[in-house]
């Protein structure tokens, strides 16, 4: 399925028009459905047929023929579309597939993907080669194009050559360009990422900004040079000022940024009361984050909050779908779209009973439909991290003046390191911890020091990182040494070691980066990580940012990035990496 240019081959158009014939039977038969119809933004009462994945009626009539034709009384339930992740990073430490499916059964059955690790790890021709494979499943995956590498990488001219940026933005599953993290660069000059920009626009396609903090002048220029949307409002006056210069605001509720509660407030005492413009975004959280939910957890928190009920709903559906031009396959119940169905028993709990994705069930009655999708991962290139170098307690010689400090989970600034670094453990007496980032292929390392991470943490190695290269941590240069050799050993992952002995491993065996396990089980795995951290001084609650964002240039105030320790504020590399 999904192998042609087009969505649907005339073959299959003309089936779906035949059914409307009688000549063939749909595959389910909603009767009595009461579903959200946000054109009338109110429930209306139907029959919805259903043919492969496609909706091929909403209306009073009932098929002619319904010959193995699976018919379902929909009196106790309420319709919606599928929710829509407009925002999604799907690599932190799960993968496209895994979370899809996981979403999926929330209800959440649209994602639009960042291609950042796609970009970074693979050539254009594999990687499109894994999108065409990503659109069999029953989850629909779009994405972005990035246009910087969100750090200093060493050949970032070559990665992001015009070439390979352009032939991702003329890429049918490619929705818009950004986010734009660089976007200093592009206000300092650099024409390239401007007409990338043109590119993306001329082929009718959005651009997401990332303007933390940005003020109305800001806004209004990056709006000038074309862009569409924000997700970065962290205050009511915030989105104000985005909608007042032309954006569509992108409300996030996140591991980091968990702030639609008070967007919602502060946006009602505003009394905007047009909401055609929101749409939700959970921004690429970590697994223990989805717990209770995706964009269902959003909607619910919207109807708390006192969001008119369509609305509510119309921001994790049509709205996106209005802003990303696929109003006519997804976002709403009618005619034509793609059979993606949520089945609530209550119109206030967004969490469906039910779920349908391309007409498959996915969930039934609160339980797993039983539809597991496969995906092979080997055949992408995709397997256990293969390291053939070691490192040595002579990699481990920390003598640089200043380290890092941790602010909160992501932010970090320089501080001036006053301990004696000679020594090969470090007393649990303090924060400051020895910290290390060695290039994947073992070719250079950064050392320092980083305080705030832990008071009492030996040894943790992790091959997840923003650049997939490996960061090291630890009070004890010998447990730091057995974590990464652990860590070599299982083909990637994230392990913690002390006296010796290895106390947590999470194995990543696809490429280092993530895991091929379902959510539930990256659940537990994450939440017992971020137990023995907390109990070694990890006082902060994401360690799995952290360690993302240690090389992330969009954020201040240092970095470790590949070029070496990076001051973000005068855009300059303090100290070199060092070559081995």
């Amino acid at each position: 399925m999904l192998e042609q240019r087009y969505r649907w081959k005339n073959k299959q158009l003309r089936e779906h028009v035949a059914v409307l014939d009688g000549k063939f039977p749909p595959n389910i038969l909603l009767t009595n459905a009461r579903y959200l119809n946000p054109t009338f933004r109110k429930w209306i009462e139907a029959n919805i047929w259903i043919y492969d994945d496609r909706i091929v009626y909403v209306g009073d009539m009932t098929p002619e023929n319904l010959t193995d034709c699976e018919v379902i009384d929909c009196s106790d339930y309420y319709l919606v579309p599928g929710y829509i992740e407009p925002h999604a990073h799907p690599f932190q430490l799960y993968n496209p597939q895994t979370f899809s499916a996981y979403a999926s059964k929330y209800g959440t059955t649209t994602l639009i993907n960042d291609n950042l690790m796609l970009f970074l790890q693979m050539e254009n021709k594999k990687a499109f080669s894994l999108l065409k494979e990503l659109r069999n499943l029953p989850g629909t995956m779009y994405w972005w194009c990035r246009f910087d590498a969100q750090t200093e990488i060493m050949n970032e001219e070559s990665v992001f050559s015009h070439s390979n940026v352009k032939a991702w933005l003329e890429h049918d599953a490619v929705l818009q360009g950004g986010e734009l993290t660089g976007w200093p660069k592009l206000m300092a000059g650099d024409d390239m990422m401007l007409h990338w920009i043109q590119e993306a626009k001329r082929m009718r396609k959005q651009i997401e900004g990332h303007f933390p903090g940005a003020s109305e002048k800001t806004l209004a220029k990056m709006r000038l040079f074309g862009a569409d949307c924000d997700h970065e409002a962290m205050t009511g006056k915030e989105v104000l000022s985005r909608l007042l210069q032309g954006y569509t605001v992108s409300l996030r509720n996140s591991s980091i940024r968990p702030d639609l509660p008070n967007l919602l407030q502060e946006i009602l005492e505003f009394d905007i009361e047009n909401f055609d413009k929101f749409f939700y975004t959970t921004d690429g959280s970590p697994p223990s984050f989805y717990e209770d939910g995706v964009i269902d957890k959003m909607i619910k928190i919207a109807i708390e909050a006192g969001v008119p009920l369509v609305d509510a709903y119309n921001m994790g559906t049509i709205n996106a779908a209005k802003y990303y031009n696929i109003e006519y396959l997804h976002g709403s119940i009618a005619t034509g779209r793609v059979a993606n169905i949520n089945f609530l028993e209550d119109i206030n709990n967004p969490t469906p009973v039910s779920v349908l994705a391309k007409g498959k069930w996915i969930k039934r009655g609160g339980e797993s439909a039983g539809f597991e999708s496969e995906f092979n991962w080997t055949q992408h290139d995709f397997g256990p991290l293969q390291l053939d170098w070691d490192i040595s307690m002579d990699d481990l010689q920390f003598s640089m003046p200043f380290g890092i400090e941790m602010l909160n989970d992501v932010i970090t600034k320089p501080f001036s390191i006053s301990t004696d670094l000679s020594f090969d453990t470090l007393s649990t007496n303090h924060d400051e911890s020895f910290l290390m980032m060695i290039d994947r292929n073992g070719k250079w390392r950064i050392n320092t020091v980083i305080k705030g991470f832990a008071n009492s943490l030996g040894g943790f190695a992790s091959s997840y990182s923003n650049t997939g290269d490996i960061v090291l941590i630890g009070k004890n240069k010998e447990d730091m040494l057995q974590a990464f050799y652990r860590m070599k050993e299982l083909g990637g992952g994230i392990v913690v070691a002390e006296k010796g002995e290895i106390v947590y491993e999470m194995p990543l065996l696809l490429n280092g980066l993530m895991s091929e396990k379902p959510l539930e089980e990256l659940i537990r795995e994450e939440n017992e990580l971020k137990r023995i951290l907390k109990e070694r001084g990890y006082k902060f609650n994401d360690p799995i940012y952290t360690l993302l964002f240690f090389s992330s240039t969009h954020l201040p105030y240092i970095r470790i990035t590949p070029k070496g320790m990076y001051d973000v504020m005068n855009k300059n590399v303090l100290f070199p990496s060092i070559m081995r």
